[in-house]
């Protein structure tokens, strides 16, 4: 990499994104953007506007408040982008590859089963988050407590950990399959376009290259921090071990506090530069070594499309 790459960025940006289906989505102060590579071999640019300014309500913008809210409206969205590439990919001949039951549902819903589609799926996936990482975590750590006197703290702390070892081991899995590893791929470049811009140089696939690939304002970041984070809430709150289903119900509840934190240091990470946030940074940088990977030039043109598209007029109204 060269000294340029290494050297400390310009500014930083508010710009940031996802990975989706052969593509890139990217999310800015007045625009959001998604560019998908299609079938065909061209770059399909999607742009819709984001509310903000002075229409944006006061749980918006309030700390510790926002987080939640934050996170939720980025899970949303990145359903609906993650199933309108998942489209994108689809040519003639697979629409005409339909099962009966699917031309059924396409005749009878239309439009609608998209919606539908993503509704379910993230029903289904929430439903696996908590099993995963909320009951079972819950279920082992009371277990071990019955051979081990442990403190609540202590029961905490396994948890904790079996938690992010679900995490860790989940996202290395996923990481063995051609088209999640693809999609690591756009992850990477996402990272990589941000890093180029905030370091104010044209936004080329070559100057593109040279920059990292991992950034400390990820979604992997957060949610690590989530996951450590929460060890302390329980511990503080003092959340039943009576329970497990209860423990669950009640964690679910402390999800905003959880959040709320998660998201405030996140965006200390993304506004400084210092010793705390790079202590706060760099377990989730690490794991970005398993979420992200290095990217074709392809795969590059498509993240600079997408935060092209969400630059503002004004600069400064980028800057933290």
């Amino acid at each position: 990499m060269s000294s340029k790459a290494q050297s400390k960025e310009k500014f930083k940006s508010k710009i940031g994104g996802q990975a989706v289906i052969e593509g890139v989505m990217m999310r800015g102060i007045h625009k959001a953007a998604m560019a998908c590579r299609l079938p065909d071999g061209t770059i399909d640019l999607e742009e819709w506007a984001i509310k903000g300014g002075k229409d944006t309500p006061w749980y918006r913008k309030t700390p510790f408040v926002r987080g939640i809210f934050s996170f939720l409206t980025s899970l949303i969205d990145g359903y609906k982008c993650l199933t309108r590439s998942a489209e994108k990919q689809m040519t003639e001949d697979d629409k005409e590859e339909q099962t009966k039951f699917e031309q059924w549902l396409d005749d009878k819903l239309g439009d609608k089963l998209g919606p539908i589609i993503t509704a379910i799926s993230m029903v289904l996936g929430v439903g696996l988050a908590i099993l995963l990482f909320m009951y079972l975590p819950s279920l082992v750590s009371k277990f071990i407590s019955k051979f081990i006197d442990l403190s609540a703290f202590g029961k905490n702390l396994i948890e904790g950990i079996l938690k992010i070892a679900i995490f860790i081991g989940y996202t290395a899995l996923t990481a063995l399959t051609k088209d999640i590893r693809r999609t690591y791929e756009y992850h990477g470049a996402e990272h990589k376009t941000i890093a180029c811009y905030e370091h104010e140089e044209e936004l080329t696939v070559e100057n593109v290259k040279k920059y990292t690939r991992f950034h400390p304002r990820c979604g992997t970041s957060f949610i690590f921090l989530v996951l450590f984070i929460s060890i302390f809430v329980n511990t503080i709150f003092r959340v039943s071990w009576a329970s497990i289903l209860l423990r669950v119900v009640i964690k679910i509840a402390l999800l905003p506090i959880v959040t709320g934190i998660a998201y405030e240091l996140i965006r200390l990470a993304g506004k400084y530069d210092n010793i705390f946030t790079k202590i706060i940074s760099a377990p989730g940088l690490w794991i970005q070594r398993i979420t992200t990977s290095e990217p074709d030039e392809s795969q590059i043109e498509c993240a600079i499309a997408a935060l092209k598209a969400c630059i503002p007029e004004n600069k400064e109204d980028d800057k933290w």
